[in-house]
């Protein structure tokens, strides 16, 4: 699949390029991102590289995984990843620290979901990350997904296990109003539909576990 881009009047997605690469480190050096993802730590250029090739790249040229920069309309910096894997429809995303809670990954999440159920064969889209990961939740329920109850993670994280995770689910069908019953530990004023809390995903882009199974 020839990459492509996704925009609103709220965000842009484009795929990664190697100009990106300082703002890829960047982001994926912050200890938060680490602690909730499987990127490398520490984390650097080659990294990077290596995430350009074999999951960008690899990934759109196979068709397997699509993954896009995001960016605020009329900036070329780019601030957050997302990415669709077809084998489970699931979607995983971070967010860099300084953009988050501006509600550009929820926005992000809703455009990859009417792309992928629009035009990509989706029916419909799975989420999980780590059960303190509250931002990572925020922006699902945010963004319309449904808590579907605590599981052992599809992904596994650095040391080969699967530990339990937060899971969502969002249908084509689904309206994207926020749904009850999501045990975020954080005040319910923390994640409003609007601001969305924008913090990594646990299967976020740029791992190296998920290097190793793409």
């Amino acid at each position: 699949m020839q990459p492509f881009v996704l925009a609103s009047d709220a965000v842009r997605l484009a795929v990664p390029e190697r100009a990106d690469i300082p703002a890829v480190v960047d982001a994926c050096s912050d200890p938060l991102l680490q602690k909730y993802t499987t990127v490398p730590v520490p984390y650097d250029s080659s990294d990077a590289e290596f995430f350009l090739r074999r999951i960008v790249d690899h990934g759109w040229s196979t068709g397997r995984e699509y993954t896009w920069g995001v960016r605020a309309p009329g900036s070329s910096l780019l601030v957050g990843m997302i990415s669709l894997r077809f084998a489970d429809d699931d979607i995983g995303f971070w967010m860099s620290p300084g953009y988050r809670g501006r509600g550009l990954m929820t926005a992000a999440v809703g455009l990859v979901a009417d792309w992928a159920f629009s035009t990509g064969g989706v029916d419909e889209l799975y989420w999980e990350a780590f059960l303190d990961n509250d931002g990572s939740a925020g922006v699902a329920r945010s963004a319309g997904f449904r808590y579907t109850g605590d599981a052992r993670g599809l992904h596994p994280d650095r040391d080969g296990s699967h530990p339990l995770c937060r899971t969502g689910r969002l249908r084509a069908g689904d309206d994207r109003t926020v749904k009850t019953g999501w045990p975020l530990t954080g005040p319910r004023s923390e994640y409003p539909r609007d601001a969305g809390v924008d913090s990594p995903d646990r299967i976020a882009p740029g791992g190296t576990i998920e290097s190793e199974t793409a």
